[in-house]
């Protein structure tokens, strides 16, 4: 679905010139084994690209330069073999959009005890160099990520892993397009938001239309597509025979999948990564769109609920970052609560629209009024999410900045069977107890939508958000409320002040 390994992030190196060539050389040999090992590293998913070494601020800012000009440089990793005077740095740093890594590490991962001499000292200097560049980055205000430890360390390049990751989430926003149809439920308070402040901040434009401009496209499907696509149903999923062709009810799977077909058509046509729907904006349409949106969902696209596009664009983020990890990513709402004293539990599904990528064994397609709409009973896919370490990611506009929430979740088997529940769902214990959990979010102002996910991680979001320049909150195990709502308020004022600087 997503290669990242077409995406480079570029290994940059700085020294000075002050050493001589003979030194210069050797830096540039230890840099490019790095970069090498990095790039071959199972934990990083993208071509880690060996730059020539830097020692004089316009070979600095023409590299930052060309990286910006670059489409498939995804941000780079910097580090200082050397001493590298960070003066060198300024105009090249300012000029940098792409994210920006450090990684403190050193060509040797021990010290060489009966050999080390003075030229090694001067060769090997990142214990002293990296923190004359940490200075400069932070001197300008500049989000990065530092990573510390010896290169070929698994922990150290997990974490490049995580932050390269949120990095092409990041790249892949640049731009994106993002159809809405029809606008948001009404008088929702927080799918509502600021889109301007958005595509300035996180680099995506949110489009409207009419649901009328879908039903043209859906009025298009001829019948040849939509057999061709009715045959991959049935061998995908489990089916009822009144389902299939020729029963009783399988005009509802034609009309889900001509709106599958129309809808995939629109976005194809008008380059989206991700789209909205809303329950109340269905002129047209004969049923709302629930299978259509899981399928295209499992196909890479972002899904919002209710015309919510910040969790649209949020999942289509979170798909990109987890490309090839073992887990899927959906659209996904807290619906109802298990409060046995024994232990409390979330049910999570929403009225149609979760994605199979989660799916724990084969989906059933099933069809069953909705009870909200007034539309046609829609299909859709059932199953159950498989148990497993999760989490929730929710933005929310707080009025004067956007801010991440993360909830990390532990998925259960469900202790009954839920014949009588028509709808894809996950059970899951958040962390560190459902008490803590909701009233941490309920005092973020945590929204009710979420993009879960069983790939992405964390770390991967916390370095989304340092990229993107959000505000971070992560609610895990080791949360309490009290200390909880400290850091609402310290936020707060940090937000308030850093308005004015």
């Amino acid at each position: 679905m997503f290669d990242l390994k077409k995406l480079e992030v570029w290994f940059v190196t700085g020294s000075q010139g002050l050493y001589g060539p003979q030194v210069l050389e050797q830096v540039a040999q230890h840099s490019q084994e790095i970069a090498s090992a990095l790039s071959l590293a199972p934990a990083i998913p993208v071509t880690v690209v060996f730059k020539p070494v830097l020692t004089n601020p316009d070979a600095i800012h023409r590299l930052c330069l060309e990286a910006n000009a670059t489409p498939n440089c995804v941000g780079l990793i910097t580090w200082m073999h050397t001493f590298s005077p960070a003066k060198m740095w300024i105009a090249g740093l300012t000029a940098l959009k792409k994210p920006l890594a450090h990684l403190h590490t050193q060509y040797n991962r021990d010290i060489p005890w009966a050999e080390i001499d003075m030229n090694f000292m001067n060769l090997n200097q990142a214990a002293h160099g990296d923190r004359e560049y940490g200075f400069i980055v932070s001197r300008l205000r500049l989000n990065r990520k530092v990573v510390v430890g010896h290169w070929q360390d698994p922990e150290v390049q997990a974490s490049l892993g995580a932050w390269a990751r949120a990095a092409c989430g990041w790249h892949d926003l640049q731009g994106a397009r993002v159809a809405r149809f029809g606008d948001n439920m009404r008088e929702v308070a927080v799918t509502e938001g600021d889109k301007v402040e958005a595509q300035i901040r996180m680099g995506y434009d949110v489009y409207g239309y009419g649901v009328g401009d879908l039903v043209q496209e859906v009025q298009q499907v001829s019948d040849a597509e939509i057999d061709r696509l009715v045959a991959e149903y049935e061998a995908a999923y489990s089916m009822a025979p009144d389902l299939k062709v020729g029963g009783s009810r399988h005009a509802s799977v034609r009309e889900a999948a001509r709106i599958e077909i129309g809808l995939g058509n629109f976005l194809k046509a008008g380059d989206f990564k991700a789209f909205t729907s809303s329950f109340e904006e269905l002129h047209g349409l004969a049923q709302l769109p629930g299978l259509a949106v899981q399928r295209l969902m499992a196909a890479g696209y972002g899904f919002g609920g209710e015309g919510d596009w910040k969790t649209s664009a949020l999942v289509r983020a979170m798909k990109v970052m987890g490309a090839g990890l073992t887990g899927g990513t959906t659209f996904m709402e807290d619906y109802t609560y298990h409060l046995d004293p024994a232990g409390n539990k979330v049910l999570g599904a929403h009225m149609l629209e979760i994605c199979e990528s989660i799916a724990d064994g084969k989906p059933s397609l099933q069809v069953h009024p909705l009870g909200i709409g007034g539309k046609a009973d829609p299909a859709r896919l059932v199953f159950t999410a498989r148990p497993g370490p999760a989490l929730n990611a929710s933005i929310m506009d707080m009025g004067n900045r956007f801010r991440m929430l993360v909830n990390v979740v532990d998925v259960v088997p469900a202790e009954q069977a839920l014949p009588k529940l028509p709808v894809a769902r996950a059970l899951w214990i958040p962390q560190p107890n459902l008490k803590v959990a909701a009233a941490a979010w309920i005092y973020a102002g945590g929204a009710h939508h979420a993009s879960y996910s069983q790939a992405v991680t964390p770390e991967m979001l916390s370095d989304f958000a340092e990229i993107a320049g959000l505000e971070f909150l992560l609610i895990d195990k080791d949360t309490r409320v009290d200390e909880f709502k400290k850091e609402l308020r310290w936020n707060e004022m940090y937000y308030m002040l850093a308005k004015g600087l």
